[in-house]
């Protein structure tokens, strides 16, 4: 058991990375890394919601959806989950850490619709996972995407230091760097 789930760990969070190699949360990923600071409070308020999520939706859809054989409103079901906890982390942020919410802006609100939240809830039902191993998925899973926006935001910090050709400005060098993260992050896979 306690193999299955470093397996599973290691897997969501680097091998299987939610943004590098299933392209989910990419809006949020290219639109908060633009500072370190914003890119790891956007990580950690991604941390904990899809953690919750992914307790509260499995836990839902064990106990709810699939004795009242419902399971067809799955996804309808974990959009209200996600959109309630996301409400939550904002008002929490508003009150105890304004300067973090007025830096992630119009992205905390887009955290409801970030299709890597729904994503994980969505392939816990769909691989079996209990309620303890998808609480392990949710959280590698946002582990996985901190890291990744993190590190995106480290090289842009760096990049404003360099010369860039005039064509390769602004957006079109992130998705350059983003694509050869995304070739870095393959090298992971050899780790299982």
């Amino acid at each position: 058991m306690v193999k299955d789930l470093l397996v599973i760990l290691i897997a969501s969070s680097l091998v299987n990375n939610v943004v590098l190699s299933q392209f989910l949360g990419l809006c949020p990923f290219l639109g908060v890394s633009k500072k370190t600071n914003t890119a790891t409070g956007m990580g950690v308020a991604v941390i904990f919601v899809i953690t919750l999520a992914s307790a509260v939706a499995g836990a839902i859809y064990q106990y709810i959806l699939v004795p009242l054989d419902i399971t067809f409103l799955q996804t309808i079901v974990f959009i209200l989950v996600i959109a309630a906890l996301v409400q939550f982390v904002e008002m929490f942020l508003k009150k105890y850490m304004p300067s973090l919410y007025q830096s992630l802006g119009v992205y905390l609100p887009l955290i409801t619709t970030n299709c890597a939240v729904l994503g994980v809830a969505l392939t816990n039902v769909q691989k079996s996972y209990g309620i303890v191993t998808g609480i392990v998925n949710g959280f590698a899973t946002a582990v996985g995407f901190t890291i990744s926006i993190v590190i995106l935001a480290g090289i842009r910090e760096k990049m404003t230091y360099n010369d860039i050709p005039e064509s390769f400005r602004g957006m079109p060098i992130v998705l350059v760097t983003a694509g050869l993260m995304a070739i870095a992050f393959c090298g992971f896979s050899g780790l299982l």
